[in-house]
């Protein structure tokens, strides 16, 4: 139990750290968002609850593929605030079009058996 909240301290003290440094400057915000450390810790994590190099390695590239359609929210949710639609409309429909971008790359997986996921 003690390791569980160690996890969940160390990853929302990373969560919060990002959010604050957004505040003073949206580039460096933008700049620790991007970079993979919550994959990193998750790695991290999984490695030393189970040892197995092969399970960290599916995990990265499990968010490998997955990285490329959350990218549709990135451009979906500015491009929405942009044309003057409120925060909350705007940030839905960039998570909608992300879930539609993921279905889209599962669709693609089972239909080709890419074997993307496993």
């Amino acid at each position: 139990m003690t390791a569980f909240v160690v996890k969940v301290l160390a990853t929302a003290l990373l969560v919060a750290l990002i959010s604050e440094l957004g505040k003073r400057s949206a580039f460096a915000g933008a700049l620790l968002a991007a970079l993979p450390l919550t994959s990193l810790l998750a790695l991290v994590w999984l490695y030393r609850d189970t040892g197995s190099a092969l399970q960290a390695a599916a995990l990265a590239r499990g968010i490998f593929w997955l990285v490329l359609p959350s990218l549709a929210f990135f451009l979906v949710f500015p491009a929405a605030v942009r044309a003057g639609w409120g925060f909350w409309p705007a940030l839905g429909t960039g998570v909608l079009a992300t879930l539609l971008a993921y279905a889209v790359l599962l669709g693609l997986d089972r239909l080709f058996r890419l074997g993307l996921f496993g």
